[in-house]
C-alpha cells in the first residue's frame, strides 16, 4: 500500500493530482453493484409502467459515468472512449456491471464506479413504489488496467 494519499499536498490540503506531465495511455477499469431486491419485486420489474427499469438504468449509468468531474471534486474530466453498462436480474436481485474505456492520464475506475453506483440508484427510484426496502450493495472496483501503478484485478 502506498504510504501517502495523492490527493492531499505536503501540509494536508486536499487537492487535484497534476497529470499534466503524464503520457496518454490506454486505460480501462470495470466496476460492479448489487442491487438486493424482494422477489416479488424481482417479479414486477418487467412491468413496470416507468419503463424497463433494467434499460433506464444502463442509460443512467453511461450518462452518469461523462460526468463523473462534476460529482467528484477532484476527479479529472476525461474524454471517455467508451463506456458500457450492463444490467441483469440475478437470483435476490439485479447486478450492474460497467467497463469504461479512455486514452488519457489518468484512470476510469471513478467513472466505472460512478456508472454502477447510479444504475443501482436508477433502479432503486424505479421500483421503490413496490418496496422501501431495497438495498444497494457491493458498490466494488473489478479491475483496471494501464496506469504507473498497473494492473488490478479483484480477487473473487
Amino acid at each position: 500500500m502506498k504510504e501517502k494519499l495523492s490527493h492531499y499536498d505536503d501540509a494536508g490540503r486536499a487537492r487535484m493530482v497534476d497529470v499534466s506531465g503524464k503520457a496518454d495511455t490506454h486505460r480501462t477499469a470495470s466496476a460492479r453493484a448489487f442491487v438486493r431486491l424482494s422477489p416479488a419485486v424481482l417479479r414486477a420489474l418487467p412491468r413496470n409502467p416507468k419503463g424497463d427499469p433494467l434499460q433506464v438504468a444502463r442509460f443512467a449509468g453511461i450518462a452518469a459515468a461523462k460526468r463523473t468531474a462534476e460529482l467528484i471534486p477532484m476527479c479529472h474530466p476525461l474524454l471517455l472512449s467508451h463506456i458500457d453498462v450492463q444490467a441483469r436480474r440475478v437470483r435476490g436481485g439485479v447486478e450492474l456491471r460497467s467497463m469504461v474505456t479512455t486514452m488519457g492520464p489518468t484512470g476510469v475506475e471513478m467513472e466505472a464506479l460512478t456508472a454502477v453506483a447510479v444504475a443501482a440508484l436508477t433502479v432503486y427510484d424505479m421500483t421503490k413504489a413496490l418496496d422501501k426496502a431495497i438495498t444497494i450493495e457491493s458498490v466494488e472496483l473489478m479491475e483496471k488496467t494501464g496506469g504507473k501503478r498497473g494492473p488490478y484485478k479483484r480477487k473473487t
